[in-house]
């Protein structure tokens, strides 16, 4: 787990060293085990190292090919790599490292862009090829590792993180009201390829970019799962589809296991974060570290599930630590957890991920953790009104029962040079449900959670909270296997037992009745859905900056009336109204955004 970046100058001049130097040190925190610049004609790269896999200096990077003429950076892991480089061994090819970073460097060689199918993993990866000067661009299938880019004319730069392109400087740090759009109609998430800077795009996941010497480029995505039923899985019955995807699950546990470091494991206590524990333990891991947090009860809300925590560490007896949080140090620790932020999240649970990847760093650099199984298994609780209509009536239905607000309220939210004339993000929301595929109303819905809000909400989030602190966060209900098995399942079975009951039924095969059948719990902060008065301050105090009025990004009156009752204007969905937009202004402040 690393950070990259790097530029490709297409105006004939050479690249700015200086400024992808910048770049790669706002990434130290990525990578605090090593740096690397590299340069050959019209591109540099620049890289960051965190020691996971082959702790030696011959993993560096950037890593370069000689006798291939390649050179690349990578940021993630690739979890079988170590079969890959007995494959390729066997077809001709030597190594001098034990390193993921070479085998994607000779899987390239081997195989042209068509090399991401063959790996196993979360990556994103930029690679020169020294003789033709194109330069290719990859990212994971799940978007899980990040990959932004800012193109000017006669030059792109691209980086693992927004910051670090600021950092380069000549950035257009303009608004895209279609981004601001989407911020405010979905809880803060913005799709790729946009950001809420014009000047910043990131790259698709599971999409290869080949750019040419003159700034042309081409895309390709490269994986897409169909949610439709399969005919190999015809005739599977609740019983065995459980077993398919405990045996699925398995696997992705223990490809996740793969380091030269030890291994531990974020425990919330529900079922997502349980079953990796159970496992891991099955696997006959030692030692296991695993690691929760809570915080302080504001108005009535409990802020822990340290019972749940503690039950299945001492289930599978594992070295637990626990971190509590008053709620005077989550204002403290907003400014942090923003600072980390590539984009504006509004989620409580950024800062708790912040100050416990802080605990958890101080024990060991590698966890598992469990985001994205209710996405992929259907369990929150607006799945179930997606599954009851049409096909062809789920755009109408996701916009009901998911976006925060209809397009028709911004007009007295955003001042009207920053409000799209057209519903940009029902639109959005529309063409991605008419794509092939997908045969019922919930298999669209799911497959637009998945592949959309999943990439630029919860995984964005832990990867940047957990790598602010030289973390890497390994995700196994995100193995691509895995999500394929489950856009296969028939809905049904994923919708029972009030969400996600195929994943119940694995869970009662290896885990204790109390922590499946409990009732699902959210990961709350009480002191930021509530706006305890040290985060009130801090709301007050960046909507009242010079920057905020200067902005003018909303509308004074809203603003005002926000102020004026905090608690009481709540987007569809329940999240703090105040906190939306006070949010996105302090992240605008804290990266000198003006």
């Amino acid at each position: 787990m690393c950070g990259l970046t790097g530029e490709l100058r297409f105006d004939g001049g050479r690249p700015d060293l200086a400024a992808v130097e910048r770049m790669a040190d706002r990434l130290a925190a990525r990578g605090p085990d090593g740096h690397g610049l590299w340069s050959q004609g019209a591109v540099a790269l620049g890289h960051r190292r965190l020691k996971i896999i082959d702790l030696s200096d011959r993993g560096s990077q950037p890593m370069t090919d000689t006798e291939a003429g390649l050179t690349c950076v990578f940021n993630g892991c690739i979890y079988n790599y170590q079969d890959l480089r007995e494959e390729l061994r066997g077809l001709g090819h030597t190594f001098t490292t034990t390193s993921d970073t070479e085998v994607v460097l000779k899987a390239y060689r081997q195989w042209g862009t068509d090399f991401v199918t063959r790996l196993v993993g979360m990556f994103a990866v930029a690679l020169a090829e020294h003789r033709t000067g194109r330069l290719v661009l990859v990212r994971d299938r799940l978007g899980i590792k990040p990959l932004y880019l800012a193109e000017t004319p006669g030059r792109l730069r691209f980086a693992s993180t927004l910051p670090a392109l600021l950092a380069g400087g000549g950035v257009d740090t303009s608004l895209d009201p279609v981004a601001a759009h989407h911020y405010m109609s979905w809880q803060s998430t913005v799709p790729a390829p946009r950001t809420i800077l014009a000047g910043v795009r990131k790259l698709p996941p599971a999409t290869v970019r080949v750019v040419e010497p003159d700034g042309t480029h081409t895309d390709r995505t490269y994986w897409q799962p169909a949610y439709t039923r399969r005919a190999e899985f015809a005739g599977m019955g609740a019983p065995e589809w459980r077993d398919a995807v405990l045996d699925a699950l398995r696997t992705a546990v223990r490809r996740r296991m793969v380091a030269d470091v030890p291994v531990g494991v974020l425990l919330s206590g529900g079922l997502d974060s349980s079953l990796i524990v159970a496992l891991l333990a099955e696997e006959g891991q030692a030692d296991l570290a695993t690691f929760s947090v809570g915080f302080e009860t504001e108005a009535g809300e409990e802020g822990d599930e340290f019972f749940y925590s503690d039950l299945v560490a001492r289930r599978f007896g594992t070295d637990h630590h626990q971190l509590m949080v008053p709620s005077d140090r989550v204002s403290t620790a907003l400014d942090a957890a923003v600072a980390a932020m590539s984009e504006p999240m509004t989620s409580h649970d950024v800062v708790a991920f912040h100050l416990l990847s802080e605990l958890v760093a101080k024990e060991v650099c590698v966890v598992q953790s469990g985001q994205g199984a209710d996405e992929v298994f259907a369990g929150y609780r607006w799945h179930q009104e997606l599954a009851g209509v049409p096909r062809a009536a789920e755009p109408d239905r996701y916009a009901e029962v998911y976006f925060d607000r209809p397009h028709a309220d911004l007009e007295k939210i955003l001042q009207p040079d920053m409000l799209p004339l057209r519903d940009v993000s029902r639109e959005y929301v529309e063409a991605h449900m008419a794509a092939p595929g997908a045969e019922t109303a919930i298999d669209a819905g799911l497959r637009t959670e998945t592949h959309v809000m999943l990439v630029d909400d919860p995984v964005k989030r832990v990867d940047n909270m957990t790598m602010d602190w030289g973390l890497e966060a390994r995700v196994p209900f995100l193995d691509h296997e895995l999500v394929e098995l489950a856009a296969a399942c028939p809905p049904e079975l994923k919708l029972s037992q009030g969400g996600k009951g195929i994943l119940k039924d694995v869970g009662r095969t290896v885990l204790p009745r109390d922590v499946v059948d409990r009732p699902k719990g959210y990961f709350p902060v009480p002191a930021i859905h509530h706006l305890a008065p040290p985060v009130m301050a801090r709301v007050r105090d960046a909507l009242a900056a010079p920057a905020a009025r200067s902005r003018g990004l909303f509308r004074e009156e809203y603003v005002a009336s926000l102020l004026e009752a905090p608690d009481d204007h709540r987007a569809h969905r329940g999240q703090n109204a105040l906190w939306q937009v006070a949010l996105l202004e302090i992240w605008l402040q804290t990266h000198g955004i003006d």
